[in-house]
């Protein structure tokens, strides 16, 4: 076996493990920063808006040996405003400049026509109004609002209202960091990064709903027993499930990070820049807030209930008069081995432990009874 996978066995079985949420403070004090930091790159630089949010024209050419740096310096020049150029396959270019007046668009052709030395009649421009615009990015805010509230509503229902309310709160720190990034980079907000912000909060759901179920299958009669708080338990799920988020964030990764750094930066297809960014941002904000911020949260809020605070007391009241007899006390109210340290995470709650045969048929003589 591999080493992550031995480390992913024992972190399972219970044997290691980060206090996770112990240290929930320092997380929360990171996060805390990280959207501060996302929320004045919103007001200070705004978001830089795609032709389909804030209208434009799309022109498309001809062949043309012209380059795509050449163009975009044309088209900034005649339209005033920055320009992104793509290569067709054809050998043509396609130059999307927003925010512009459509009535100018006439004018910009025309000057886009003598700098690539081209037959203004062939240019092919697409107009873009702002109200259509406006309608695009009305309807991408209600379906994220939809959205959010069908993601509460089957979390409360299969869980309970607090691991809703937690993954909520993830749910926007995600999209916080990851809207503030795109602001303070500076790349352009097309629907392309809409769809990769909704998948995003997808990838997201799927590594704090496996926490939440290995939690919620842990903490089955928990106040019946006291060796653990609802924290260690918290903790212990993290942990189990710690191998498996890893594993399937940097797998999601990998391809986006070919996108975003191969395709869109060594190879300058800019294009794809647009969703490749919030995947990659958002994939990695998302495993990131499903192990520190989403449970850490629902121990927060749980442990506030007055059967948790009481099982916390009788808990810690127990490792106490352990620690000052220097021995572990004995077996526990559900039944588990009095050997083992009080202060031991669980592997699962609830399963009772089997007693020792070290001392099974001791005395007796082998053979068969007569």
């Amino acid at each position: 076996m591999s080493k992550l996978g031995n480390l992913g066995a024992r972190l399972h079985r219970g044997e290691v493990g980060y206090d996770f949420v112990g240290n929930r403070k320092i997380w929360y004090g990171v996060s805390i920063l990280i959207t501060i930091t996302a929320i004045v790159g919103l007001a200070v630089r705004g978001l830089n808006m795609g032709i389909e949010f804030q209208g434009g024209a799309v022109f498309t050419t001809p062949k043309t040996s012209v380059s795509v740096a050449q163009a975009e310096n044309y088209a900034q020049d005649a339209s005033g405003h920055p320009a992104v150029v793509q290569k067709l396959g054809t050998g043509g270019l396609r130059i999307q400049v927003a925010g512009i007046d459509t009535g100018k668009s006439d004018q910009i052709k025309d000057t886009l026509a003598k700098d690539l030395s081209v037959p203004s009649e062939q240019i092919n421009a697409d107009l873009v109004g702002p109200s259509w615009g406006e309608q695009i990015a009305g309807k991408a805010w209600e379906g994220l609002a939809i959205f959010m509230v069908l993601v509460v509503i089957y979390l409360a229902i299969a869980f309970e209202w607090r691991m809703a309310l937690a993954a909520f709160v993830a749910l926007i720190h995600d999209i916080t960091i990851t809207t503030g990034i795109y602001a303070l980079v500076g790349f352009e907000v097309t629907s392309g990064t809409v769809i990769g912000l909704l998948t995003i909060l997808g990838y997201s759901l799927y590594d704090t709903v496996v926490v939440f179920d290995s939690l919620k299958e842990q903490t089955k009669d928990i106040t019946k027993q006291t060796r653990w708080t609802f924290s260690d338990i918290a903790n212990s799920s993290i942990n189990s499930t710690l191998v498996r988020s890893i594993n399937t964030t940097v797998v999601a990764l990998l391809p986006v990070a070919g996108l975003l750094f191969i395709g869109g930066g060594f190879l300058g297809a800019g294009t794809l820049n647009d969703i490749s960014l919030s995947l990659f941002v958002g994939l990695a904000a998302g495993a990131y807030s499903s192990i520190f911020i989403a449970t850490p949260l629902v121990a927060d809020l749980k442990e506030r209930e007055p059967q948790m605070k009481a099982l916390k007391r009788r808990v810690l009241a127990k490792r106490a008069q352990a620690a000052e007899a220097g021995t572990v006390g004995e077996a526990t109210e559900d039944g588990s081995r009095a050997d083992e340290p009080e202060d031991a995470a669980p592997a699962v709650v609830g399963q009772r432990s089997q007693p020792a045969s070290r001392n099974r048929g001791r005395g007796r003589p082998s053979g068969k009874r007569r």
